[in-house]
């Protein structure tokens, strides 16, 4: 494996290490920027910053190109995800059920906007299109568990026991 220039600093190293495998599988074919990008979220859990320059140098373009196809997908992350990813439906039976207003809400209590993840690290919040739940509609999973019938109490409520597990209370 050959190491570029730009591993030369010190704390490069490692994501050099864990990055150049990649570089390498993927240099020089033709439509590999997605499963490039796929294989360094799987790696990381995300697309960190560092790791996104470091590759474009390696591969000798532009990091805006990397970054353009990361911000155009959805199923790419520049942030890390927080221990457990909340999706909260924003479908046709969910809104008319007041999704919204428990969006709001969970909001509010995790003092953070949609797509973000809480300071803690416990709490990403993400509104999804539709979670196929209608008849328990408003719905919102946390991590693989489904949640229904809910209100912007009892939303907050189940966060609650989430956090107390995790405080082992």
């Amino acid at each position: 494996m050959t190491q570029c220039t730009c591993c030369a600093t010190a704390g490069q190293e490692e994501l050099a290490s864990r990055l150049m495998p990649m570089v390498e599988k993927y240099r020089g074919k033709k439509g590999a920027t997605i499963p490039l990008l796929a294989e360094i979220q799987k790696s990381f859990g995300y697309l960190p910053e560092d790791a996104l320059h470091f590759v474009a140098k390696a591969l000798d373009m532009p990091a805006a190109e990397l970054f353009g196809v990361a911000t155009f997908y959805s199923m790419f992350r520049l942030e890390p995800e927080g221990k457990y990813v909340i999706r909260l439906c924003r479908g046709t039976a969910c809104h008319v059920q007041g999704s919204a207003l428990v969006g709001a809400q969970i909001q509010r209590y995790l003092g953070i906007p949609e797509g973000k993840t809480t300071e803690d690290g416990m709490f990403t919040l993400q509104y999804v299109a539709c979670l196929g739940c209608c008849s328990l509609a408003p719905v919102m999973m946390v991590g693989d568990e489904v949640h229904g019938k809910l209100t912007p109490e009892s939303a907050v409520t189940i966060l609650e026991t989430y956090r107390k597990k995790e405080e082992g209370r």
